[in-house]
């Protein structure tokens, strides 16, 4: 009996253990997601997302036009969209990027794509590929902001001089659509840094 009640004891310990840590995720997640570190640097990297036929979703459109607006303010003087062709889409979702980039006057000679990553850590390290083949440094990270501390820390695994600057608009406004978009990050981010540890 007194075995018993010393495992159930024990259960409920890791258990508190566990939820404290997915909070503190939680708000760690939130809190870096209001950090803009807003500088000058070689170029931007605009993370992919979906795309709805030739044109880019909400949610990337969003990530695009800041990327635009960074380039035309002054802060990079090139942008590397990222983005393959996911399941039901006919083209990469980096094609999509650039040519709506060039309807908005962005040069073609100012924009780099790849068109193979599916997930963010394939953004993060055929971007840094593209960075070193163009003898570029420094970078600004463009994605929505709860999407930020997990794309940071893999840029920062990938050894890329990087800055954050999330999407000052996002599609994600709705306390609902903000709460189901930050229980993803906190279970992908816990679950890359698992990851980390195992590799």
């Amino acid at each position: 009996m007194k075995k018993k009640r010393i495992n159930k004891r024990f259960i409920i310990v890791i258990c508190l253990i566990m939820l404290s840590y997915f909070i503190v995720t939680a708000i760690s997640i939130y809190s870096y997601s209001e950090y803009d570190n807003l500088t000058k640097a070689d170029v931007v990297i605009v993370l992919g997302a979906a795309v709805w036929g030739e044109e880019p979703s909400p949610v990337f459109k969003a990530r695009i036009d800041h990327g635009i607006w960074l380039y035309k303010n002054g802060y990079v003087s090139k942008i590397i969209f990222t983005g393959g062709q996911g399941k039901e889409q006919e083209t990469a979702e980096s094609i999509v990027a650039k040519k709506y980039a060039e309807k908005n006057m962005i040069p073609s000679k100012d924009i780099l794509i790849e068109t193979k990553s599916k997930i963010t850590e394939q953004n993060i390290s055929y971007a840094k590929q593209i960075v070193q083949d163009n003898g570029l440094d420094s970078s600004i990270i463009v994605s929505d902001p709860l999407h930020m501390k997990r794309a940071m820390l893999m840029a920062e695994d990938y050894g890329l001089e990087a800055y954050s600057s999330p999407t000052p608009t996002s599609r994600y406004k709705t306390w609902k659509s903000k709460g189901k978009f930050l229980l993803r990050e906190v279970y992908y981010y816990i679950g890359y840094k698992i990851y980390r540890i195992i590799n």
